[in-house]
């Protein structure tokens, strides 16, 4: 088979996604269907405390998310045969299920979920990579800062996707010369136009935020725009919106980001949150804070998909949400267009798949 758009033969490539949510090798569209009648209790040390199992399924289901979209991937020039996923008990097994004609196998891997292997981390992934495993690792979340492991990890990747803060020098040194490397922090782990476009949202502006990000400067925020939106802005601070429910969040017109995960410590001021990405693949317009650093936000910024203010100038911010809540749909669409395409995880690793030789 050939692409369309070349005519060389497409390339055939299977991924599997390397998840802490799953145990042993198997096919993804099973795992993601047996997924809302999965026991998560075996995976969880107080599977008796309400609280923290009721976090654990809002986890669960966000990795489970990114399988699903790597799983509906598409790009030109590129057969992607039916994803898998494993965890630490079956990783090793992508070297022993025979192959089809011609296709490369890649593993995935994401956050911290690679030091699930402790010590072994190294020897696992390059054992995969001597048998002809490739490797993209998409470490958002410091990794390079944060992750014990990451420097054994470095010498067996073919794609390194970050964050926009510079690699720690022992990773970076750590990285083979034909490594494939970017600096792009986390976007939106959504299938891309499976949430329709709303033409008739709510003039309303949601936050979802969590409970360790409620900063006083985050509070004070809140609070200004309580007393100038009234109810017209609602406030979630549940950690985070379970992924069977996102769509729901349709039905408003815009929605207040925070810039950060932490909301302040320096070392996080080149990241953000996924918010104003699957913010924008939803329909809302996404408003968010400005940093020091972050420059892909500033570009959104300046083509007009995302509303930014000044760190903690609230006239700005009242501003911005103004702008937002009057945007015409046309607007509004192109925002969505942009997100769905080109700002969703799917698409990016997709991308880098296709480009890394």
């Amino acid at each position: 088979m050939t692409s369309e758009a070349t005519g060389r033969p497409r390339r055939r490539v299977r991924v599997c996604y390397f998840s802490t949510w799953a145990r042993t090798l198997e096919d993804a569209a099973g795992y993601l269907g047996r997924l809302p009648e999965m026991s998560l209790a075996p995976f969880v040390a107080k599977a008796k405390d309400a609280e923290l199992m009721r976090k654990a399924r809002l986890d669960c289901d966000w990795y489970a998310e990114n399988l699903r979209c790597f799983a509906e991937m598409r790009q030109d020039g590129v057969e992607f045969l039916p994803a898998w996923v494993g965890g630490k008990e079956g990783v090793l097994d992508l070297t022993k299920v025979p192959r089809e004609p011609g296709e490369e196998r890649w593993l995935i891997t994401m956050a911290h979920q690679p030091q699930a292997l402790g010590a072994l981390a190294g020897k696992v992934f390059g054992f995969l990579r001597k048998s002809g495993v490739r490797h993209l690792y998409y470490a958002f979340d410091e990794a390079s800062r944060s992750m014990p492991c990451c420097a054994e990890v470095a010498p067996h990747l073919d794609v390194l996707i970050h964050d926009e803060f510079p690699l720690a020098d022992h990773v970076r040194l750590a990285l083979r010369p034909d490594c494939r490397t970017e600096h792009r922090s986390w976007v939106a782990n959504v299938v891309p136009f499976s949430v329709p476009f709303n033409e008739q949202p709510e003039e309303k502006i949601y936050f979802l935020g969590s409970q360790m990000g409620l900063t006083p400067h985050r509070r004070r925020q809140l609070d200004f725009l309580q007393q100038r939106f009234g109810d017209r802005l609602v406030v979630s601070c549940d950690h985070s919106t379970p992924v069977a429910d996102r769509a729901s969040l349709s039905r408003y017109k815009v929605g207040f980001c925070p810039e950060g995960r932490m909301f302040g410590p320096p070392e996080m001021s080149a990241t953000h949150t996924d918010r104003p990405f699957w913010s924008g693949c939803l329909g809302l317009v996404p408003v968010s804070e400005d940093s020091s650093y972050g420059g892909r936000l500033e570009s959104l910024h300046q083509a007009g998909m995302i509303l930014r203010y000044a760190h903690g100038d609230l006239a700005q911010l009242g501003a911005a949400c103004e702008r937002a809540l009057a945007l015409p749909n046309s607007a509004r669409r192109q925002i969505y267009e942009h997100f769905n395409r080109h700002e969703t995880v799917g698409a990016v690793v997709a991308g880098l798949l296709a480009s890394a030789r």
